[in-house]
């Protein structure tokens, strides 16, 4: 018999593996091991026994020999003997024999192959053959997404960190600290938690304090004479899982492939269990001990007609029996598996009861395939994902950090992390770590100080060796200052921008910056914001040029005003909340810049229009409709820039014909659907975007505005394109992608200083040839399909592809 290890390689996997093979997966493979078994087991009975065993029979018999042949099937077990005549006078002794055939033991060879060739089902002949196909091929599904390149190497790298988390000495360490610490330290974490209304570490950077752990589990107290500081390898390695860990969850939550080829690999299985039960049942019952044989070789036999005995058809009919059984068993296994897979959401992980049991609440959920598999895992060992989950927790990491950052944040390593910011400084961003480590000071050269979810700052009065430093910015961090600090930064500090979640985190020390010429504050604050004291206090900023608030304000502050006559730029951006009360605008002259963003503004307020300093104005996502008050901005004669994009505008008014300053004008996101030819008549355009209304027709007046290097009409309805359009030869980028285009017209070779074209999403069938002119335009400018690309001529193609 051929043993069963040798088949060993259609399910081996790595030992380490196991850990994401579920019960179900387990208990099917032992049932796969089990048909496999009975497979192995016909297959041998069918090479080493003989298949069938064939007599010839004679259909009808001559009267003549009807006694003896009756004597001879009696003889047989047959046909039953005739009861003797009691009449006769002379009794006939019967000789008991078989009946003769001539035949040689080649000849029954010959009977033998033919009938079972020929006479035999083909489930009887085949069932062994058939019962090993099915199993290796379940066993193949079963292992699939273990081999598979694509899920392979997700799945291995996922172990290999599971195993060096799960045996880290910092999952045992970092807990046991915590564990050690006594209660009245976590009464009063716990009471300045709730006191700080802090959140939990997020996408956005929010937050994060240290949390103790709550409850213990059993498995993870130790000792805590046992737990000592660590090493500063062990801290090392740690700090890489940390990495590891990081860039692993951000490569595998991209997607589910392996959640989509488990399942695939199921659905297969359940498809391949239906099939064999449906064939099955309906051809178990051609596994028969007697099979008839008719076939004609007389001429060589002198028998026609035989009667067959199949040898194995009694053991084949237990055997395919059994084998339905296991294979029952096994499909209504897969049934389980599939609604576990539906039933539950398995691309989502929460690691709720981990927060709740060690106390670690910043832990973050997790998706897709990370997800997929630390469900797996549970069904192995829950353990795992609860150590696993240590390493995704910021305060744990913050902790472990701690431990390494005098030694690990050398100047040289300090310097590497210089960049370049939006102010053209040379700027040093530090992002969550666990304090501000001294040798920052030591960078002389530095301009600009980023500090990103970093709790206690204390900057010290070594901050004054940073001769050249005009820029701080804090991001969520509580930071607290030396008074000779202080007096440096009031001389030095041009540039402060704070984030936070709560006024508290406003430092009250950045109100003494005299020197400050930008400030941008983002975070929540109070409706009645003009009541704040602290606020009050940005009327002794007396350099502040640009202030950038995000924020929810009801009514602009009157600590803003107290700063607008030198303030020269002024942000908004109030998420939603309804702006009122904008007369305050109008003591503003100063103002050259102005943004209203998020502001739920229904009207242009009239306050803007006696801004004549004003150069650009940006109303963005608001609840514009009727923009009837733009005849007001002719005042404004220095006004350049006018955004009004993301509203709800259904017409604009031929009053915008007085504009005639502008150069730049966005309407982008509206439900405009008629463009007034006056609008053309502003001939200082450089950059018009018209993109996403419901534009069906563009006026041929376009063709006066003869600056125009910016122009988009993407995703509108239009169908046609004047050829006065190809008039604005300083034309550098035109959109009109996504519309009801069918020609795009010949004299778009005009354009000589076309550097990109949107043409994508609409109905062109070629391209003209004329697209070769535009010596500026390049394949990667060319927004196209790229079978319609293929339209162009060779030469032309060619051209563009080259650099």
């Amino acid at each position: 018999m051929i043993p069963v290890t040798e088949f060993r390689q259609f399910s081996e996997q790595q030992p380490a593996f196991r850990v994401l093979k579920p019960w179900w997966d387990v208990f099917t493979d032992y049932l796969s091991v089990a048909m496999l078994m009975i497979g192995v087991f016909g297959c041998t009975l069918q090479v080493m026994q003989d298949k069938i065993i064939c007599l010839p029979k004679r259909v009808q018999p001559s009267e003549n020999h009807s006694s003896i042949l009756n004597v001879s099937q009696a003889v047989a077990g047959t046909t039953p003997l005739p009861p003797p005549n009691p009449s006769s006078t002379n009794p006939v002794t019967v000789e008991m024999k078989g009946l003769k055939t001539d035949l040689d033991l080649q000849q029954y060879s010959f009977i033998n192959q033919m009938c079972y060739e020929r006479a035999l089902h083909w489930y009887a002949k085949y069932f062994p053959y058939l019962v090993l196909i099915h199993t290796l091929i379940f066993m193949l599904c079963s292992n699939f997404w273990f081999k598979f390149p694509g899920s392979s190497s997700k799945i291995e790298h996922f172990i290999s960190i599971l195993g060096k988390c799960f045996d880290s000495p910092w999952t045992t360490r970092a807990l046991s600290e915590v564990s050690g610490e006594d209660s009245e330290e976590k009464d009063n974490r716990k009471n300045n938690m709730s006191r700080s209304n802090t959140t939990q570490s997020g996408p956005e950077g929010t937050l994060v304090n240290s949390q103790s752990l709550k409850s213990i589990p059993e498995k993870f107290v130790v000792d805590k004479s046992t737990a000592g500081a660590l090493d500063k390898k062990e801290g090392e390695q740690a700090k890489a899982l940390f990495e590891k860990v990081k860039k692993f969850r951000l490569h595998v939550e991209e997607g589910d492939i392996l959640y989509a080829m488990y399942v695939r690999q199921t659905v297969l299985k359940v498809i391949k269990f239906l099939i064999i039960i449906a064939y099955n049942s309906a051809l178990v019952s051609k596994v028969q001990f007697t099979v008839d044989c008719n076939v004609d070789i007389q001429d060589m036999t002198g028998y026609k007609n035989f009667s067959c005995n199949h040898t194995m058809a009694h053991l084949f009919s237990k055997l395919s029996f059994c084998y339905l059984c296991f294979v029952s068993i096994y499909g209504l296994t897969c049934l389980y598996t599939l609604y576990w897979l539906f039933y539950r959401s398995l691309k989502e992980y929460s690691f709720e009861y981990v927060r709740q049991e060690t106390g670690i609440d910043d832990i973050p959920d997790v998706k897709n395939d990370f997800a997929f598999m630390l469900h797996m895992i549970d069904q192995y060992d829950p353990l795992y994902s609860k150590r696993f989950a240590v390493f995704l927790s910021e305060v744990s990491e913050n902790k472990l950090k701690q431990l390494n950052l005098n030694n690990e944040w050398t100047p040289d390593k300090l310097r590497q992390k210089l960049q370049t910011n939006a102010h053209n400084r040379l700027e040093l961003p530090l992002i969550m770590l666990s304090g501000l480590p001294d040798t920052v000071f030591e960078i002389t050269e530095l301009q600009s100080l980023k500090l990103e979810i970093i709790k206690n700052v204390m900057i010290p009065a070594t901050v004054a060796q940073l001769d050249n430093l005009q820029e701080l910015s804090l991001h969520q961090c509580s930071v607290k200052i030396h008074s000779a600090a202080l007096s440096f930064l009031k001389e030095n500090l041009k540039v402060l921008s704070v984030k936070f979640d709560d006024m508290r985190e406003l430092p009250p020390w950045m109100y003494g910056l005299r020197n400050l010429e930008e400030l941008y504050l983002v975070g929540s604050l109070s409706h009645d914001i003009s009541k704040n004291v602290a606020l009050e206090s940005l009327r002794d900023l007396k350099s502040l040029k640009i202030l950038s608030i995000k924020s929810n304000l009801s009514k602009i502050p009157q600590a803003v005003v107290d700063v607008s006559s030198h303030l020269q730029k002024m942000c908004i951006h109030n998420d939603g909340t309804k702006l009122v009360m904008l007369n305050n605008l109008k003591k503003m002259t100063n103002l050259t810049e102005l943004e209203l963003v998020h502001c739920d503004l229904e009207r242009i307020p009239h306050a803007v229009f006696s801004l004549l300093s004003l150069q650009e104005l940006d109303l963005k996502e608001n609840n514009l409709k009727s923009i009837e008050e733009i005849v007001s901005f002719q005042h404004l004669r220095k006004l350049t820039v006018l955004k009004l994009w993301h509203n709800s505008i259904a017409y604009i008014p031929e009053h915008i014909k007085k504009l005639t300053s502008l150069e730049r004008l966005s309407f982008s996101h509206n439900k405009i659907e008629v463009l007034p030819s006056h609008l053309f008549l502003c001939n200082k355009i450089r950059y018009l975007d018209l993109s996403y209304n419901d534009i069906r027709f563009i006026p041929p007046e376009v063709g006066v505005l003869q600056s125009l290097q910016y122009f988009s009409i993407t995703c509108n309805k239009v169908e046609n394109l004047p050829d006065e359009l190809y008039f604005c030869k300083k034309l550098k980028t035109l959109k009109i992608g996504k519309n009801s285009l069918s020609v795009l017209s010949p004299k778009i070779g005009n354009l000589l200083f076309l550097s990109y074209l949107d043409l994508k999403g609409n109905h062109f069938e070629t391209l003209p040839p004329e697209l070769g002119d535009c010596r500026a335009l390049k394949r990667a400018g060319l927004v196209v399909e790229d079978a319609l690309f293929d339209t162009l001529p060779s030469d032309v193609r060619e051209q563009m592809k080259t650099e």
